[in-house]
């Protein structure tokens, strides 16, 4: 095996066509890791971030890393060496993970590559019943879906909020989705209704028959409607989109209820949410094996399935960035390596 590799790195942040497809060293498994020959990996929004250098938040947040950097949290592919002590996985093994999240946010976690070494806690193995493609478009968007949904997992101090974050039970109780169309969206709607839930999903027209055929009980289209206006007494409405005007959203849940928001950036309803006896919450996702194992097997059996809404070349990770910023992405868009 050469001691180097292929990679998208970084050298500057910057748009789309600071990505660089080159030469790179290879990484070698440290104690308790695997290295992965990768597969596919896929786009997420904290890569569009630190593409960016984070300027979107205020300069105290900027990193200030060391060039290169290689982006990419999500991979799917095959072990082809163990580091000392990881007893978990086998060379051979189809894995797939969430790489060093939030560990690496503002460094890189180095999935857009041929390989990439993975802490075997990280890792699960690739449902039997999907593709890589597949396997590598879940990791982020199943477990922020799963970690706001069903568990978080951990007991970490939560960034966003001085107390942890905890799912409410969702049988028989109405689940709005807002951004249903898109990666953490349409496992939202999915888990939702596993859960038992009748499920709202908000996203634009084009979205309807996929998500209908998703499980999604009413869709709205808010390019046409105005979502308050025909949705009420809510028990709980999840926010994939973030931005200051989610807040409308409080006026159709009902006292009691609960917002979870994904991205809590620029929400500013919280007292009106106190007034109301809602619960606005949200949590850091968290790179977890033993959750993606066991919500793999919903992947494996086909309850819930995984929408890609593209996919390219590895040497074309700038096109699939463009692809990124034009918006209305359906699922995810997945590099191919």
């Amino acid at each position: 095996m050469s001691d180097m590799m292929k990679a998208v790195q970084l050298h500057e942040f910057g748009g789309p066509n600071v990505l660089r497809y080159e030469d790179a060293p290879r990484p070698i498994a440290q104690p308790g890791e695997v290295l992965v020959r990768v597969h596919a990996a896929s786009l997420n929004p904290p890569d569009f971030y630190l593409r960016d250098g984070y300027r979107a938040l205020p300069p105290e947040w900027w990193p200030n890393p060391t060039f290169p950097l290689v982006l990419g949290t999500d991979v799917s592919g095959e072990v082809v060496a163990v580091g000392d002590g990881a007893g978990r996985f086998s060379v051979g093994d189809n894995v797939y993970a969430m790489v060093r999240f939030p560990k690496d946010l503002m460094t890189g976690s180095g999935g857009y590559a041929q390989y990439v070494c993975v802490h075997e806690a990280e890792l699960a193995l690739k449902p039997i019943g999907i593709d890589h493609v597949q396997a590598a478009g879940a990791p982020m968007s199943l477990l922020t879906a799963w970690q706001f949904l069903i568990d978080p997992g951990h007991d970490e101090p939560n960034p966003f909020q001085s107390f942890p974050h905890a799912p409410v039970p969702l049988r028989g109780k109405t689940v709005l989705v807002n951004g249903a169309g898109g990666g953490v969206g349409h496992l939202a709607v999915q888990v939702a209704k596993w859960q038992g839930a009748r499920v709202i999903a908000v996203a634009s027209g084009k979205h309807e028959g996929l998500l209908r055929d998703l499980g999604a009980d009413e869709f709205i289209d808010y390019t046409n409607t105005v979502v308050e206006d025909v949705a009420k007494h809510v028990d709980l409405v999840i926010d994939a989109v973030g931005g200051a005007n989610i807040k409308r959203f409080l006026s159709v849940i009902r006292p009691g209820g609960a917002l979870f928001l994904v991205n809590p950036m620029g929400f500013s309803g919280h007292k009106e949410a106190a007034d109301l006896g809602i619960t606005v919450s949200s949590t850091q996702v968290r790179s977890n094996g033993s959750q993606l194992a066991e919500a793999g097997r919903l992947l494996d059996d086909g309850t819930v399935r995984m929408v890609i809404d593209s996919t390219f070349a590895l040497a074309q990770a700038s096109d699939a960035h463009h692809r990124a910023s034009q918006g209305s992405i359906q699922g995810k868009i997945v590099l191919i390596v």
